[in-house]
């Protein structure tokens, strides 16, 4: 198992790519740390966990609030006395174009997607120095590398995220840990549940593949990342779109 002995946080676990991912996790041998701001995903994702074998730990977290975030990582630390990796997974969506978003649905996004990445990474990395080794996954997304209609506050994000990645990669890599990030295109996840059926199918025409991703493939390239089998990717920005664009 290609993650065994590592102790593993997963935000935004409850449900869709991180769901899949603390899972994934589980079945390759860490020790799982699920986090999500809904308690009962939680559960039913920290009973999947253990199913398969795996330690874990559920955590009903709001990245977007930096104590809750510090007193879970100081709680997964006295647990399992050392954090491997982060999956800064968590992600919401307030679509609006330009001229309807309200400010309060930008700073919404921004909170989760973005100022929740810098929480989590911020509250982690002096245990993994201490270490002196450890992996940072963040969610981007392909809108972070191309922007999408309708999606102003999300791509300002996802954006950032690469930012974050590429800054981050540089200044901690010297120590021992490697930052990289996935730029997932249209995955079939819960978030796409309310969208029409007609919208799907055009989604999938832009795919060359013909079809959307599934969380188990991202999550395995989460799982590929995390892992010593990746030990000299530092600084990337994988996407996983299914060649969407080509």
């Amino acid at each position: 198992m290609r993650l065994n002995g590592k102790v593993a946080i997963v935000t935004g676990a409850g449900q869709g790519i991180g769901a899949a991912t603390a899972l994934k996790f589980a079945k390759e041998g860490a020790r799982v740390a699920v986090c999500d701001v809904n308690h009962d995903a939680v559960s039913q994702v920290v009973a999947a966990c253990r199913a398969a074998g795996a330690e874990a730990l559920g955590f009903t977290l709001d990245v977007t609030n930096r104590a809750a975030v510090d007193d879970m990582i100081a709680d997964v630390r006295e647990r399992f006395r050392q954090i491997d990796v982060l999956v800064n997974n968590a992600g919401i969506t307030r679509d609006a174009r330009l001229q309807k978003m309200t400010p309060q649905q930008f700073d919404d996004v921004i909170d989760v997607n973005l100022r929740g990445v810098f929480h989590a990474a911020q509250a982690v990395v002096d245990t993994m120095i201490a270490q002196g080794s450890g992996v940072i996954l963040n969610a981007s997304s392909v809108v972070g590398l191309y922007g999408n209609y309708g999606q102003t506050n999300y791509a300002a994000a996802k954006f950032g995220v690469i930012g974050f990645t590429k800054t981050w990669s540089r200044e901690l890599g010297p120590k021992g840990i490697r930052v990289n990030a996935i730029a997932p295109g249209f995955i079939d996840t819960p978030i796409l549940a309310t969208v029409p059926q007609e919208v799907l199918a055009k989604m999938r025409e832009q795919v060359p593949l013909r079809r959307l991703g599934t969380p188990e493939e991202i999550a395995n390239i989460y799982a590929f990342l995390a892992s010593d089998e990746a030990s000299y990717i530092n600084g990337a920005v994988i996407e996983a779109s299914g060649g969407m664009t080509l």
